[in-house]
């Protein structure tokens, strides 16, 4: 039992453990369970308390929003507006690892802690078989930031959540391993689509099924989406980016054929470097404090996704 007083169950992926969590989901308490991304921290969307509790576990801003996950493109109809290149890319790319932020339903049911106050909500049907079942058996859209303290390394194992927020929550979901590793690629619209944060789907990929280039979100601009915050995703230990070789006490994240502690993809693939990131951040961070230097990653497809999660993770601390 933890000072907060919650012990944290550990729900195995069966029938048994999805019937537990949509309980306790609908009882207004906070469940992790695992999408092809990353482990989120899921709540009742449409439950004030339960979403006020999201940010209290995870020591979260309340001007960030939360992205609302549900589980088919119908679903989406309830909470949120979906037409024109919103829908074509919907279409396209659900259930998977890219977020939509849309104008927000009139009258809908959604806490106003969800999108923090702005006219928009971020939604995504996720693609995780185990998250598809219980967002369905649930029937109630959840608000499912990633299930780690706010700022901290993401989560893409079920252990990862237990050693952030253990007696902060009420359960996880343990489906194993998440595939991609990285977070949903997120896009708004301005009217025109705009690129708010790289991850698991390549940005190559979405400016293919518009048929052109997307524009990115300027850096001066408010926060309007998930994952925007200049510090994020950051170990205790420091970081140094594009580091062609270490410096004295310092240990290498690699990538590519160099001699590293740890090396993100020995054969250079963008795709298992992103599926490992988080993974070996965590672990360099359970093994000490000693700064950690990082090899350069190619800026294209997952790339660029790895980059921005290094730089925010770098980023100095507030």
């Amino acid at each position: 039992m933890s000072a907060n007083g919650l012990e944290t169950e550990i729900l195995t992926a069966d029938q048994a453990g999805i019937a537990r969590a949509t309980e306790l989901l609908c009882a207004g308490a906070l469940v992790s369970f695992p999408t092809e991304t990353v482990y989120g921290l899921g709540a009742d969307a449409t439950n004030d308390l339960a979403v006020a509790r999201i940010f209290e576990a995870k020591g979260r801003p309340q001007f960030n929003p939360l992205i609302v996950h549900v589980p088919s493109l119908d679903a989406v109809s309830d909470i949120a507006v979906l037409d024109g290149a919103a829908l074509d890319l919907a279409q396209a790319f659900w259930p998977g690892p890219l977020t939509l932020v849309l104008p927000l339903k009139p009258g809908g049911s959604l806490s106003a802690l969800v999108s923090a106050g702005l006219p928009t909500v971020a939604v995504r049907v996720p693609a995780h078989p185990l998250a598809q079942e219980l967002l369905t058996v649930a029937g109630v859209p959840v608000a499912a930031p990633s299930a780690n303290p706010s700022g901290r390394i993401s989560p893409s194992t079920a252990q990862h959540v237990l050693d952030g927020l253990s007696g902060r929550i009420e359960a996880v979901l343990d489906g194993g391993p998440c595939e991609v590793g990285l977070e949903s690629t997120i896009v708004g619209f301005d009217p025109a689509p705009v690129l708010l944060r790289p991850g698991g789907l390549p940005v190559e990929a979405v400016e293919a099924a518009l048929g052109g280039p997307i524009a990115t979100r300027q850096t001066n601009a408010g926060i309007n989406a998930p994952g925007q915050l200049s510090s994020h995703y950051a170990p205790d230990a420091a970081l140094r980016l594009n580091a062609d070789a270490t410096r004295p006490g310092e240990r290498l994240l690699g990538f590519g054929h160099v001699d590293a502690v740890l090396n993100l993809s020995p054969s250079g693939d963008l795709v298992e470097a992103a599926a490992n990131l988080f993974r070996y951040l965590h672990q360099l961070d359970d093994e000490g404090d000693a700064p950690i230097a990082v090899s350069p990653i190619p800026d294209h497809g997952m790339g660029r996704a790895i980059n921005d999660r290094l730089r925010r993770a770098a980023a100095p601390r507030d």
